[in-house]
């Protein structure tokens, strides 16, 4: 009881200031915070199959983020129209899925040798103009191989300055790590918005990454060029400014985890 009553002493006992400093400091913080705006990036998948839908998704509001399946038909086409428009290009490389499903054109497997995974990120990068970063269509096996990735990464960095982004089509990925240990930039999807199409499913989803982007500072949602989804995403995205959320390109978010990466380490 002493002991409790001479701390509430000295409690007492200390200079006003130091409550006052105290409370500016915590208001200063709060104040930063609230200046940091609140991001989100949103990539549409699967591009290059379809032509009218691809030119939809070229004319959506905003800045998001076009990822290509190369060697498909309307592939170049609508890389050009997407950048063109103000949007940045991401290259959908086809990666072996779990469940042996038909990848399509391009791409990788596990049973391919080193050379023939160089030649394939060649070859599917010179398919796709503008490409700025890389993310995997399928690859829920493919991914989850660490001996395969560092090889498809290590040919990814050998072609140019790319990010990766790890669409997490199994939870079993190594992605994330084997980018980190060769020096790719990467990061990780965090909402499918249209694994259901029907639209009021996909704006709860889309409010989930709005939600998820407020607590974090940011969020990455994927979606593909459905009529519903497009539908959505024409509805939803000129109102994000007014609740105060900044849609941007992916490459942006690849940037400042870069950024919080190195003060990290200073």
């Amino acid at each position: 009881m002493r002991t409790g009553g001479a701390d509430r002493q000295r409690e007492w006992q200390r200079p006003w200031w130091q409550g006052l400093l105290c409370g500016l400091m915590l208001w200063l913080v709060g104040a930063a915070q609230a200046d940091e705006p609140v991001r989100v990036a949103v990539i549409i998948d699967d591009m290059g199959d379809h032509r009218a839908l691809g030119e939809r998704t070229v004319d959506l509001p905003g800045p998001i983020t076009c990822s290509v399946l190369p060697h498909t038909p309307h592939a170049r086409p609508l890389a050009e129209a997407c950048y063109r428009a103000g949007k940045e290009v991401m290259l959908h490389v086809p990666m072996q899925a779990k469940n042996g499903a038909d990848r399509g054109p391009g791409g990788v497997d596990i049973h391919m040798d080193q050379a023939a995974v160089e030649q394939a990120v060649a070859d599917d990068l010179a398919a796709v103009p503008h490409v700025r970063g890389v993310n995997n269509h399928m690859g829920s096996l493919y991914t989850r191989h660490p001996g395969n990735m560092r090889w498809f990464l290590e040919a990814l960095r050998a072609e140019g300055d790319y990010y990766f982004v790890d669409s997490r089509t199994t939870p079993r990925s190594v992605a994330g790590q084997v980018a980190q240990e060769t020096g790719v930039p990467a990061l990780d999807r965090h909402v499918f918005l249209d694994h259901d199409r029907d639209e009021d499913t996909i704006r709860y989803h889309f409010r989930r990454l709005v939600r998820l982007a407020e607590r974090t500072g940011y969020g990455i949602a994927i979606g593909h060029p459905y009529p519903e989804t497009l539908a959505v995403l024409e509805e939803v995205l000129p109102e994000l400014a007014g609740a105060g959320i900044k849609l941007v390109p992916v490459s942006r978010l690849v940037e400042l985890h870069g950024q919080e990466e190195e003060n990290s380490h200073e």
